[in-house]
């Protein structure tokens, strides 16, 4: 069994141009998102998947000196960039990590890895507050090498290809999906959002006081105190 976490990041966003870079509290966000992930107990490893644009070779430097592999690949296409990314690594199972979750947890995206082990289903989540009571931005989606290779070999619509791992929620019936809630009751908010996909989401993060090694609980606290 190897489980390989993919994250997906670039420099370009319309709403948050270069957030990749912006500095959280003296690191970038990609770094946040790295260092986090690289504690985990049951990821075997690490790759980034980000375009193959010139303005890129700023995240890819910066993404070497943490310590991280980079693929690249296709800027449009990112279902592509994504299996091209994971085609190689002999993984079982594939974790899709958004870059845009500084504060992922990393305890939280191992739980997702085990409970994906034990349960019988195609796709599990943990990132969003979709039939379970998760916040925004802690964890991550997982499904199988096998299943993302079908989907990239099935997929021809642009919309599919650019959100990746959509067109398993978006088909649903034809495929066994499975979430849960956090054992700690106290992460039990779904109504908290702490990914960034805008500059208020920057700055509501920024004027907290925060650290990269902040846990999840301290986080809550500090949001619902």
């Amino acid at each position: 069994m190897k489980n390989i976490a993919i994250v997906q990041a670039r420099i370009g966003s319309t709403r948050l141009p270069c957030k990749m870079l912006l500095s959280l509290h003296g690191a970038p966000i990609i770094e946040w998102v790295l260092r986090r992930l690289q504690k985990s107990q049951l990821l075997d490893d690490i790759i980034a998947a980000i375009p193959a644009t010139k303005d890129n070779d700023i995240l890819e430097k910066t993404i070497l000196e943490l310590g991280v592999k980079v693929f690249r690949g296709s800027e449009s296409n990112v279902l592509n960039r994504f299996y091209e990314s994971a085609k190689n690594q002999n993984a079982t199972n594939i974790v899709r990590i958004c870059a845009d979750n500084p504060l992922i947890d990393v305890k939280e995206v191992d739980k997702l890895i085990d409970f994906y082990q034990k349960n019988n289903c195609d796709y599990a989540y943990n990132h969003i507050p979709r039939d379970n009571l998760y916040p925004d931005g802690l964890g991550a989606e997982i499904v199988s090498f096998d299943l993302l290779k079908n989907i990239h070999d099935i997929v021809t619509t642009q919309y599919h290809k650019e959100h990746c791992l959509s067109y398993i929620t978006d088909n649903k019936d034809n495929f066994t999906i499975k979430t849960f809630d956090p054992e700690d009751k106290t992460l039990q908010h779904p109504e908290l959002k702490f990914d960034i996909d805008t500059f208020d989401d920057y700055h509501k993060l920024f004027m907290k006081d925060i650290d990269i090694d902040i846990s999840s609980q301290d986080l809550i606290k500090l949001f619902t105190g």
